[in-house]
């Protein structure tokens, strides 16, 4: 049987798809690789909302995935929305790796410092932090990203730590932000593999129960709250507590909740989020 696994191009994305294939590949099972670029590829340049509203790094995968055109797509569960495609489901999560935030280029946040990161979610989370940080916008992979630092002389950039660590660069990694100082995205260092509906038989020996638990218990806090990967909601289960929070972009406000019930935990940041409107 040979399974055609849909990825991204870029060398992190082609990286996570060898490390699905390895779990996927067993006697008479076979696998192909199908590089598709997406809406978040070809536009590096734009801010994320304005290219679109959600999934910008996951929509052209499930296209294929609902033409046929490829059996798996293995996507960083952060990236993908709060709820599943009609069609599509999760048929694995492979064992997550770390979830945390990443500094590069300095070991501290330090007043008046330049910040690159292209996500709300850090922005809200940096600005909240120290107000006197200068966050610019910074788009594009990791080594593209890691090369600006340097370009445009930035003092520190945010990354997340597992795209370093699956590179092989961790020891580009100054501090990895603990999640009471900035609660990581839903998803973030979880790696989804995504199956038309009826098909997650071809995947379900890679799920790792915990990691799916755990996943599923923060995109449902994001669910709850309306948000997507644009807005600033952050949701992280670390096996013992359940944390969401919502934020302004600049900061000026933040809310954060801890709880079991991830729907109640939503609603709850939604309606703080009203109030803050």
């Amino acid at each position: 049987m040979l399974v055609r696994i849909g990825s991204r191009g870029s060398r992190l994305a082609l990286t996570q798809a060898e490390q699905a294939a390895s779990r996927l590949r067993g006697p008479g099972v076979r696998v192909a690789f199908v590089p598709i670029t997406t809406a978040g590829d070809r536009d590096r340049r734009l801010p994320f909302g304005e290219i679109g509203e959600r999934g910008v790094f996951v929509k052209e995968l499930e296209e294929a995935l609902l033409a046929g055109r490829v059996d798996v797509a293995v996507h960083s569960a952060k990236d993908m929305t709060s709820t599943d495609t009609h069609g599509l489901s999760v048929g694995a999560y492979l064992p997550r790796d770390d979830p945390r935030d990443a500094l590069v280029g300095a070991s501290e946040l330090r007043p008046g410092m330049r910040v690159g990161t292209a996500s709300a979610r850090r922005r809200a989370q940096l600005l909240a932090a120290d107000p006197s940080l200068s966050v610019e916008p910074l788009r594009g992979n990791v080594d593209t990203r890691l090369r600006k630092l340097r370009e445009r002389g930035l003092d520190a950039i945010v990354l997340a730590a597992c795209g370093l660590d699956r590179l092989g660069l961790s020891g580009e990694i100054a501090h990895r932000f603990d999640p009471e100082a900035m609660l990581p995205e839903a998803g973030q260092g979880a790696l989804a593999l995504q199956v038309r509906a009826g098909d997650e038989h071809l995947v379900a020996a890679a799920d790792d129960p915990e990691t799916r638990e755990r996943v599923e218990a923060e995109r449902a806090i994001v669910a709850a709250v309306g948000g997507g990967c644009l807005a600033p909601v952050a949701a992280h289960h670390d096996g013992a507590t359940l944390t969401g929070l919502v934020a302004a972009e600049d900061g000026s406000w933040i809310e954060r909740r801890t709880g079991d019930d991830p729907v109640a935990l939503g609603t709850e940041l939604a309606g703080a989020s009203t109030r803050h409107a």
